[in-house]
Protein backbone atom coordinates (compact mmCIF):
# COMPACT_ATOMS: atom_id res chain seq x y z
CA UNK A 1 0.00 0.00 0.00
CA UNK A 2 0.95 3.68 -0.70
CA UNK A 3 0.50 7.05 0.99
CA UNK A 4 -0.26 9.92 -1.21
CA UNK A 5 0.57 13.13 1.08
CA UNK A 6 0.40 16.53 0.36
CA UNK A 7 2.24 18.94 2.49
CA UNK A 8 0.73 22.80 2.03
CA UNK A 9 1.66 25.91 3.62
CA UNK A 10 -0.23 29.48 4.14
CA UNK A 11 0.16 32.40 6.02
CA UNK A 12 -1.97 31.83 9.36
CA UNK A 13 -4.64 34.43 8.05
CA UNK A 14 -5.64 31.70 5.26
CA UNK A 15 -5.34 28.35 7.52
CA UNK A 16 -9.01 28.68 8.88
CA UNK A 17 -10.33 28.92 5.46
CA UNK A 18 -8.15 26.07 4.05
CA UNK A 19 -9.08 23.41 6.27
CA UNK A 20 -13.19 24.39 5.83
CA UNK A 21 -12.11 24.29 2.10
CA UNK A 22 -10.22 20.86 2.43
CA UNK A 23 -13.41 19.59 4.67
CA UNK A 24 -15.68 20.41 2.39
CA UNK A 25 -14.89 20.58 -0.94
CA UNK A 26 -11.60 19.01 -1.47
CA UNK A 27 -11.77 15.90 0.35
CA UNK A 28 -15.84 14.84 -0.74
CA UNK A 29 -14.83 15.21 -3.96
CA UNK A 30 -11.91 12.81 -3.67
CA UNK A 31 -13.70 10.20 -1.77
CA UNK A 32 -16.57 10.26 -4.75
CA UNK A 33 -14.06 9.43 -7.08
CA UNK A 34 -13.02 5.87 -4.49
CA UNK A 35 -9.43 5.35 -5.91
CA UNK A 36 -8.33 7.51 -3.03
CA UNK A 37 -8.87 5.72 0.47
CA UNK A 38 -8.84 6.80 4.22
CA UNK A 39 -8.16 10.58 4.27
CA UNK A 40 -6.50 12.36 6.94
CA UNK A 41 -6.20 16.23 7.18
CA UNK A 42 -3.53 16.86 9.82
CA UNK A 43 -1.73 20.41 11.05
CA UNK A 44 1.83 20.17 10.62
CA UNK A 45 3.25 21.31 14.25
CA UNK A 46 6.96 21.07 13.74
CA UNK A 47 9.61 22.56 10.69
CA UNK A 48 7.04 26.03 10.61
CA UNK A 49 7.86 29.28 10.01
CA UNK A 50 6.85 32.33 12.20
CA UNK A 51 2.95 33.33 10.84
CA UNK A 52 2.44 30.56 8.93
CA UNK A 53 0.48 27.47 8.94
CA UNK A 54 1.41 23.90 7.84
CA UNK A 55 -0.87 21.14 7.11
CA UNK A 56 -0.39 17.58 5.04
CA UNK A 57 -3.32 15.84 2.99
CA UNK A 58 -2.55 11.53 3.47
CA UNK A 59 -4.57 8.86 1.36
CA UNK A 60 -3.77 5.83 0.84
CA UNK A 61 -3.84 4.14 -2.73
CA UNK A 62 -3.00 0.85 -3.92
CA UNK A 63 -0.11 1.60 -6.67
CA UNK A 64 1.24 4.38 -8.46
CA UNK A 65 -0.32 3.40 -11.75
CA UNK A 66 -3.49 4.28 -10.08
CA UNK A 67 -2.68 7.09 -8.26
CA UNK A 68 -1.18 8.49 -11.86
CA UNK A 69 -4.49 7.76 -13.43
CA UNK A 70 -6.35 9.59 -10.55
CA UNK A 71 -4.21 12.59 -10.70
CA UNK A 72 -4.65 13.34 -14.83
CA UNK A 73 -8.27 12.70 -14.43
CA UNK A 74 -9.13 14.43 -11.32
CA UNK A 75 -6.16 15.40 -9.40
CA UNK A 76 -4.77 18.29 -12.08
CA UNK A 77 -8.56 19.93 -12.02
CA UNK A 78 -8.45 20.01 -8.26
CA UNK A 79 -5.35 21.87 -8.03
CA UNK A 80 -6.37 24.50 -10.56
CA UNK A 81 -9.03 24.78 -8.36
CA UNK A 82 -7.57 25.35 -4.94
CA UNK A 83 -5.27 27.67 -7.07
CA UNK A 84 -8.33 30.45 -8.09
CA UNK A 85 -9.77 30.01 -4.40
CA UNK A 86 -6.27 30.81 -2.54
CA UNK A 87 -4.32 32.09 -5.88
CA UNK A 88 -0.56 32.24 -4.83
CA UNK A 89 -1.44 31.91 -0.95
CA UNK A 90 -1.01 28.36 -0.65
CA UNK A 91 2.22 26.34 -1.51
CA UNK A 92 1.60 22.62 -1.91
CA UNK A 93 4.20 19.75 -2.69
CA UNK A 94 3.60 16.17 -3.25
CA UNK A 95 5.12 13.22 -1.43
CA UNK A 96 4.23 9.59 -2.31
CA UNK A 97 5.32 6.84 0.41
CA UNK A 98 5.26 3.00 0.76
CA UNK A 99 3.58 1.69 3.88
CA UNK A 100 6.42 -1.00 5.39
CA UNK A 101 4.76 -2.32 8.49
Amino acid sequence: MLIYNTTYQMGTEDARNFVIWMSECYIPQVELDGRLKNPRLLRILSHKEPETECFSVQWEIEDSATLHKWHTEQGMSLNDELNKVFKDKVVGFPTLMEVIK
